[in-house]
């Protein structure tokens, strides 16, 4: 599989005044996405926006795709986390990276240009072939459903 994935970078202050988009750790599985806005921000409590990442990405092979995700202390901690809680990057397009950031708490969240704000990972996908079938084979759960197993 080609891991070579293209970046256009769009916002001239990554790589100069803020770090280029990389991976913190050698044991990282996602690069931190940036807020590149002009000026500093704050986020109302409930309240959503769409933020520039200053990247853009050409995936080309349809075997990968990209999930923007939210960072883990920033949900804990302070209650932002993504609107769309995941975004799903096609590896065709080539647009902006832009993140939807929902702060879900009851206070304001201070965002400044440059802020690790999400985080990008890559991933392989599956392409399975559908077989349609009248029914399908028993299994021990069958047709239970959703928490048929209970609780404990």
């Amino acid at each position: 599989m080609n891991n070579v994935i293209d970046v256009k970078i769009l916002d001239n202050r990554l790589g100069s005044q803020f770090e280029f988009v990389k991976y913190q750790t050698e044991g990282s599985s996602a690069l931190d996405l940036r807020a590149m806005i002009k000026k500093n921000f704050f986020l109302n409590a409930q309240s959503i926006t769409l933020i520039p990442s200053g990247i853009s990405i050409f995936i080309k092979n349809p075997l990968i795709t990209a999930m923007i995700l939210p960072r883990s202390g920033l949900g804990h901690y302070n209650g932002i986390i993504l609107g769309n809680s995941i975004g799903l990057i096609d590896s065709d397009y080539q647009g902006e990276l832009m993140i939807s950031v929902w702060n879900r708490s009851m206070n304001s969240f201070l965002i400044t240009p440059g802020d690790r704000i999400a985080q990008l990972v890559f991933i392989p996908i599956i392409k399975p072939h559908l077989n349609v079938v009248s029914d399908f084979q028993k299994t021990i759960r069958n047709e239970k459903g959703f928490g048929h197993s209970g609780k404990q």
